[in-house]
């Protein structure tokens, strides 16, 4: 019988390999609950994973559906490094996306450095949404895990407030949402035709910056051995409180930069359901990606394919669109099972 043997150490082969099999499994579970629904698991196959490649309008909108995706993950990235455990990516993204907001709505008209204002605005947003659970985090000593994940909640109120009350379109038919952005305040689109917009490069510059944070700089290793082992990181004179700031401000701002994009490209406006779950999609995608900048790109790519494919799958198979979301959990699901794999090897006696 099958029976779980320690290695010696790590497997190396495994730790990259997992990502993998992990999707290989979820593929194939999905193949099989399109088999329950009584469609074609061929046919579900094609629309979910295939058609959203069928053309180059959509690849744009499968890299603009990654953008936000890849900016929020590379910033949890670099904290979990730390062993700092960011789960408010969302309300970060939603506290960001107000903060931008607000530079639209009063200076959007004026020329100038708009959208640049409005990035600032965006990155200092989600960073002081973070600074909060970073601050509880090193004075009492509570749970960054806990109080970055209750202030989703307080965002999302915040923002309901703000499109239901003070920034309500007055022209917009009560729907809860405000003023289309003005010209200024918005991203340009980077081919004739398509949305994909300027966030598309911020999200490879900050790949490419968290790639040489972590391999060229001594923050960088700081935040790598604070994470691994704390003891060592006293002893060696790192401050853990200092890694901790780090790792959640970083998160924040890189969220907050992801709401920003959010609101100033393909939405154009700031309504109530801005959020979107992409600060929770986010933390699947730093796993999957194995915490690694190059990774988190291909690990968003892949998450951007399961949003739009469910919403094909909604449109061509008629299964509700949030089968997306069972593919997001078998994902994860899948990852921590076979993760077990790196520390352990299956024998068989």
């Amino acid at each position: 019988m099958p029976r779980l043997e320690l290695r010696p150490s790590a497997s190396e082969w495994m730790r990259y390999g997992s990502p993998v099999i992990a999707v290989l499994l979820t593929i194939i579970s999905g193949l099989m609950i399109f088999a329950f629904l009584g469609k074609d698991p061929i046919r579900g196959f094609e629309v979910f994973f295939l058609n959203p490649l069928k053309s180059f309008y959509h690849i744009s909108e499968l890299l603009l559906k990654a953008t936000p995706l890849a900016i929020c993950a590379i910033g949890l990235a670099i904290g979990f490094r730390a062993n700092v455990w960011n789960i408010g990516a969302e309300g970060q993204f939603i506290v960001g996306a107000i903060f931008a907001t607000g530079i639209a709505l009063f200076f959007g008209d004026m020329p100038g450095f708009t959208l640049l204002w409005m990035m600032l605005a965006g990155m200092l947003g989600g960073a002081f949404w973070a600074s909060i659970a970073a601050f509880l985090k090193t004075r009492f000593n509570t749970s960054e895990i806990l109080v970055s994940l209750m202030l989703v909640y307080v965002a999302e109120l915040l923002v309901s407030w703000f499109v239901f009350g003070p920034w309500k379109d007055p022209q917009g038919f009560n729907f809860p949402q405000t003023e289309m952005f003005q010209g200024a305040a918005l991203l340009p689109t980077l081919f004739e035709g398509v949305r994909l917009n300027l966030a598309f490069g911020f999200a490879i510059v900050l790949l490419i910056a968290g790639h040489v944070l972590f391999a060229r700089t001594h923050l960088g290793f700081k935040m790598r051995v604070a994470g691994e082992s704390v003891a060592a990181a006293r002893y060696a004179g790192i401050s853990t409180s200092k890694m901790t700031w780090v790792g959640l401000l970083v998160g924040g701002a890189c969220a907050g930069l992801a709401g920003m994009a959010e609101v100033a490209g393909p939405v154009g406006q700031l309504t109530d359901k801005v959020g979107s779950g992409y600060g929770f999609a986010a933390i699947i995608i730093a796993f999957v990606g194995r915490l690694n900048p190059l990774g988190c790109g291909l690990a968003a790519l892949l998450m951007a394919l399961f949003y739009i494919g469910g919403e094909q799958a909604q449109q061509y198979l008629g299964v509700r669109g949030s089968i997306s979301k069972v593919f997001q959990g078998l994902l994860l699901f899948y990852l921590l099972a076979v993760d077990v794999l790196i520390r352990y090897r299956v024998r068989f006696s």
